[in-house]
Parts: C-alpha cells; sequence; structure tokens
C-alpha cells in the first residue's frame, strides 16, 4: 500500500499483520480524495480523524496533502503499532495521535474538520459510526465526513446532508456534510 499523492507521494505505508484489518483499496482511496478534493479544494492546515483506522492510510494521505494534525481510532494493538511506525518512518509522530478503543464509542474531543470512516463491512455500520461521531460533536460545523461501507448498505446521515454517493468495486463510498 502506498501514499497516492502529496509530500510523501510513493512511500510505503506498513500494514498490520493478519486478517483483522481491511485495507482501503487504493482505487477506493483515489476515489474518496478525488471528491474531496474537487469539494474542499485543499487539505492544507485541517484537522482529520480516520476511524476504524487500520494501517492509517486514509489519515496519512491527508497528512501528505496538507492536513495539519490526524488523529487515528483503532482498538486492534497491531495496527495501532502499524500506525505508529508508519508515523515514525515519516516523521509525522508530531501531527497526529493515536486514540486506542472503539470508534463507537468516542471520547469527547476538538472537532475535526475531516472524518474518515471505514468500519467492517457490516449492515447498519455506516449509520452507527455516523451516530457516534454526531453524538460525540467530533464533526466541525461545515465539517466533511467520508463513510466507507458494503456496496449495498445505505448510510443513513442523521441531521447531516449526504452532498454524494459512489459505487467503487464493493465499497460504497458516502460524503456527508454537517452545514
Amino acid at each position: 500500500m502506498r501514499i497516492i499523492a502529496g509530500e510523501w507521494r510513493g512511500r510505503r505505508l506498513r500494514t498490520p499483520p493478519g486478517l483483522e484489518t481491511r485495507p482501503t483499496a487504493d482505487r477506493v482511496r483515489e476515489t474518496v480524495f478525488s471528491m474531496l478534493a474537487s469539494r474542499l479544494g485543499s487539505f492544507e492546515g485541517l484537522r482529520v480523524a480516520d476511524l476504524f483506522a487500520g494501517s492509517g492510510a486514509l489519515g496519512f494521505e491527508a497528512l501528505s496533502r496538507g492536513a495539519a494534525f490526524a488523529c487515528f481510532v483503532e482498538n486492534d494493538t497491531k495496527a495501532a503499532a502499524a500506525i505508529r511506525a508508519n508515523a515514525s518512518d515519516l516523521r509525522a509522530l508530531d501531527r497526529m495521535q493515536i486514540l486506542g478503543g472503539s470508534a463507537l464509542a468516542l471520547p469527547r474531543s476538538e472537532p475535526f474538520d475531516l472524518l474518515f470512516a471505514d468500519p467492517p463491512y457490516a449492515p447498519g455500520s455506516g449509520t452507527a459510526v455516523v451516530r457516534a461521531v454526531a453524538d460525540a460533536k467530533w464533526l466541525a460545523p461545515d465539517g466533511w465526513m467520508a463513510v466507507e461501507t458494503a456496496r449495498n448498505d445505505n448510510v443513513d446521515p442523521g441531521g447531516w446532508k449526504i452532498d454524494a454517493e459512489r459505487n467503487v468495486g464493493r465499497a460504497r463510498l458516502t460524503l456527508l456534510r454537517r452545514s
């Protein structure tokens, strides 16, 4: 797995051993970042969070493109170790934080401009993480959230607006906006 664009373009990322995590496919990452770039223009200075982070590919991609800070939420210790190793390799330890625990039980935090959520493919998983983010007030006003689910799993946006949905292979990308 490689970073697609920005400061670290082409750099390899370590992935956690085993089958507990499902890395976001390159094609899906390319699509979500293309969708976001056309709406945001730039990732410069953004605070981002990568929920169900795995290797941290989405958060590191955002950092590579200019995000100021990334919070990685991951409950698997092997995946958290891979994220820490990737941050060290990229010399990004000062621009990131790893939170252990479930992305469905988020602690209070300063809100983020952009959230990525790639929950395990299970019916209702996208809707569950949207509710958890809303309950914890993790998304800033006018913030964006990109949710990856199984292709046949619709996301209930709660009080937020669905800006776009795209099917990419087995995945469905839902782009939400808090207005």
